[in-house]
């Protein structure tokens, strides 16, 4: 067998090759163009398989609310079929940023509602309200920002971190009950189930799924310019006494625009090279 010494030219060489890589496994993606650094720790605090079970009992029995009231957006709504024409362009590129995301069961539906609002929980179930498209006018390019951003809460799983900072000390030891055999798995993702439609995330976690978003849109073919003209309607919309749900969580800040605007370019390239595929 042959060795390479450290302290060898090669030997050198191969460490900080060694080292380089590394430094790009732990900081995100392999060829990232946003820099958001590592997911944060505390998620592994709750566990994601069955925190994402209780996403879906939680998105099902919205869907059967919906479906109950009418307000359920049939297969072949003109709108439900543009957004799920949209959304798995994004889709494709999620694994990126969460291997875990070629796995997930991905769900995208319209339901009937003046709330101008959008989410994706854990595991990919995603839910439009009509209000974003009627009251904000959005383009194709725009409804990709939207949902690459909360594609991004679910991919960079800000819910599982929101919860074991919320829960603090009793995830841990319903975590700890678990390890032992004390308890059933699950606990934490249980008691936090009808909590998920309603979390808010701090602002840290809004800036990662921007940023996130951002990019997926672009690797998607979608103007990143988009994510910024996005913005400056909900702030149109929020001062013309618009009542918008998704700005409750979502503030439409000089800041964010600027941030964004600051990233658009590192992801040009990105979108450039998307379309010249199609």
């Amino acid at each position: 067998m042959c060795r390479i010494r450290a302290d060898s030219p090669s030997g050198s060489r191969s460490r900080r090759a060694f080292l380089l890589a590394a430094t790009a496994a732990v900081a995100g993606p392999a060829l990232a163009q946003v820099n958001v650094g590592p997911p944060s720790s505390m998620r592994s605090l709750v566990p994601a398989e069955e925190l994402e079970q209780a996403a879906a009992q939680q998105y099902g029995e919205l869907l059967q609310e919906a479906r109950a009231k009418k307000a359920l957006a049939p297969d072949n709504h003109p709108q439900l079929q543009r957004l799920r024409s949209i959304a798995s362009r994004l889709i494709a590129g999620a694994p990126r940023w969460n291997e875990k995301a070629s796995q997930w069961r991905w769900e995208v539906n319209l339901i009937g509602s003046q709330q101008v609002n959008a989410f994706c929980m854990p595991g990919g179930k995603i839910a439009v309200f009509s209000g974003l498209l009627q009251k904000l006018q959005l383009t194709d390019d725009e409804v990709a920002m939207v949902l690459g951003h909360e594609m991004a809460h679910a991919l960079r799983e800000h819910a599982r971190e929101r919860i074991a900072k919320e829960q603090g000390t009793s995830a841990i030891l319903s975590l700890g009950a678990q390890l032992f055999g004390l308890g059933q798995l699950g606990n934490v993702a249980a008691n936090v189930g009808t909590q998920l439609l309603t979390l808010k995330y701090s602002r840290d976690d809004e800036t990662e799924a921007d940023l996130v978003g951002l990019e997926l849109g672009a690797r998607a073919g979608y103007n990143p310019q988009a994510a910024v003209s996005l913005w400056e309607k909900m702030g149109r919309a929020s001062s013309g006494g618009t009542g918008l749900a998704f700005l409750s969580t979502h503030p439409a800040s000089p800041d964010r625009m600027h941030r964004l605007q600051e990233n658009v370019p590192r992801v040009e390239g990105l979108y450039r090279e998307a379309l010249a595929r199609r």
